[in-house]
């Protein structure tokens, strides 16, 4: 059961994080998710495979402290934003962001809550804020294709940005292999940690 709530909350907060992407850049002038589907909350328009289902499945087994994945990408032209090079900054801090907002709105509703909710209840709580905020930690990474790659392309000066972007095809076996380091728990982890204090989750 515990398996199934934690994957269940997964998701939930991949699904808000994906379609965050997509709002944000129908917002900013271009409508290629929406075209394509993708602005719904339909977890089915969003699973991959493997960053959605196979390695969330393969860390909880483990019992790895880090719980992490993605979704489809949501197609973007930046080509059409109002303003390409800022607005890419936008599309790519959207996901994380709202995975945090989602974090904070469920623990002030966790605190309001107090002592009436059942201890599942707070549990399960609980435990979507670590999940949310692990997401978007782990998001804001500047590896491509990673969603803090796409807040660095957009603060880089051209030449240099364009160079960046190269790596793009090597982004997995940088992640994975970073990740066999232990690098990247090093790094996310802590953070979540302080994030959740701040916030009043106990991890």
């Amino acid at each position: 059961m515990n398996l199934a709530i934690s994957l269940f909350l997964f998701f939930l907060a991949v699904i808000i994080h994906e379609y965050s992407h997509g709002w944000v850049a129908w917002k900013l002038g271009d409508s290629t998710a929406k075209m394509a589907g993708r602005l719904t909350l339909n977890p089915i328009a969003h699973i991959d495979p493997i960053g959605t289902v196979l390695l969330p499945l393969i860390l909880l087994v483990t019992n790895s402290p880090v719980l992490f994945g993605w979704a489809k990408p949501v197609p973007v032209d930046f080509n059409n934003l109002y303003n390409p090079k800022k607005d890419m900054i936008w599309v790519g801090l959207a996901g994380p962001g709202a995975n945090i907002l989602f974090a904070i709105i469920l623990s002030f509703m966790l605190k309001i809550s107090g002592t009436m909710a059942s201890p599942l209840l707070m549990a399960v709580m609980s435990s979507a804020i670590i999940i949310n905020l692990v997401l978007a930690v782990f998001n804001i990474l500047p590896i491509p294709p990673l969603d803090g790659s796409r807040v660095l392309m957009g603060l880089l000066p051209g030449e240099i940005g364009i160079q960046y972007a190269k790596i793009e095809p090597y982004g997995l076996i940088i992640l994975f292999g970073l990740l066999y380091l232990g690098l990247i728990g090093s790094f996310i982890w802590p953070l979540v940690m302080l994030m959740a204090r701040f916030l009043g989750v106990s991890i």
